[in-house]
């Protein structure tokens, strides 16, 4: 088959997105352009993109999708046919992830996108999707490593460490269980309780009492927000005392401005904190992009991870652009699969499926009413509590 080649119109390399700027997905959605129109001119002002001896600008075309599957598809299909777009940034979320990947994949256009975390967009055996960021399934995995490297320094093995999970029957939360079983059983961690949250919270009761006669050395909860709250007021209410306790959606759930000191010691996932001391060339550290980013778009107090892995996407893209040193989609294709780089954002690498093998989510610890990055232990701006230190306790 004769190779492909992308139409590049004068000095110009353009990316396609489809992105949600208004809908359900608005404000994560803005989050994310944002993210992506940073990295554009922090690359064009450094010089650009070099491809086969020449110098090329980036821009991006983007259309709103409005949050939704059906128009995400067509804008997506429009920009390949119409606009002979032949590089994506992928869209807001894993659901207008998933779908618009049957459109790249259909078309064998090359996507790397930065807001679809689903294990289930993995393991479709998609060869055009690349993406930035940790999945679903590693929310909550890198406590299990953190509680062996605590294990380690107190000279006890794998198999000494007693975890219990306790999560919600959504699909994110299975995803979060499944990543912490799996990680759990690779290294030979005990698993003492693996309970699913009963719908009604009153009831939750039942499995947080287990949890405190079983006093595992670390507990895991994956739960939407609401779960997320009734389980730290029962650890509160119950007097629980476990040395280690990981959580999703910690900020979402406002567990410090409703919990106040109790909500010392947890352990919270994200996918990048300003606090890392990642760096690159581009940016420079996660502190610097963090500066750039407040000092471009008014309004933020704190820099979002979805521009921040946003940003990352578009990183990339140059990156395999330089080194496939050609417009030949599927040379290009070959240079996303081959990436190895380090960013502001983190590790970046893919695995045959299209994740981001080299990235550990990040945990926070809530510390004094501030979350502050503990691990990875290597890029972490503060050193974990442990054991977490109970007001009263």
């Amino acid at each position: 088959m004769a190779p492909v080649f992308a139409k590049v119109m004068g000095g110009t390399i353009t990316l396609g997105a489809a992105i949600s700027l208004t809908g359900k997905y608005r404000t994560n959605g803005t989050h994310t352009l944002n993210g992506y129109d940073l990295a554009v001119k922090a690359i064009n002002v450094a010089g650009g993109v070099r491809v086969g001896g020449k110098t090329y600008r980036l821009a991006i075309n983007h259309h709103d999708d409005k949050s939704t599957i059906a128009l995400s598809i067509y804008l997506v299909e429009r920009m390949i046919e119409r606009d002979g777009i032949k590089f994506m940034l992928g869209p807001y979320g894993s659901g207008l992830t998933k779908a618009v990947a049957t459109v790249t994949e259909k078309y064998k256009i090359p996507m790397v996108e930065a807001e679809g975390p689903s294990r289930a967009i993995f393991s479709q055996g998609y060869k055009y999707l690349f993406a930035v960021l940790s999945n679903s399934g590693q929310h909550l995995a890198s406590s299990i490593a953190l509680a062996l490297e605590i294990a380690k320094k107190n000279g006890k093995s794998a198999s000494d460490v007693t975890v219990a999970v306790v999560f919600e029957n959504d699909p994110f939360s299975l995803d979060a269980r499944a990543g912490v079983i799996e990680e759990a059983k690779n290294h030979g961690v005990k698993i003492v309780i693996d309970d699913k949250l009963p719908r009604d919270p009153s009831d939750m009761s039942a499995t947080l009492t287990k949890v405190r006669a079983v006093k595992p050395d670390l507990l895991v909860v994956s739960a939407q927000s609401k779960g997320v709250v009734t389980v730290a007021k029962l650890l509160k209410d119950l007097k629980i005392d476990l040395p280690m306790i990981a959580m999703t959606h910690c900020e979402v759930a406002r567990l410090i401005a409703k919990f106040g000191k109790a909500s010392n010691g947890f352990l919270c996932p994200t996918q990048w904190a300003e606090t890392l001391t990642y760096k690159d060339t581009l940016f420079g550290t996660a502190a610097e992009y963090s500066a750039l980013f407040k000092k471009t778009y008014e309004g933020y107090k704190t820099v979002p991870y979805q521009a921040a892995q946003a940003s990352a996407a578009v990183m990339v893209w140059k990156d395999a652009l330089e080194r496939a040193n050609a417009f030949d989609i599927e040379k290009i294709r070959q240079a996303l699969a081959d990436t190895n780089m380090k960013t502001f954002y983190g590790d970046i690498k893919f695995s045959p499926a299209g994740n981001n093998i080299a990235k550990p989510m990040v945990l926070r610890q809530i510390q004094n009413g501030e979350f502050n990055a503990v691990a990875p232990s290597k890029w972490a701006s503060h050193s974990v509590e442990w054991p977490r230190k109970v007001p009263g306790g």
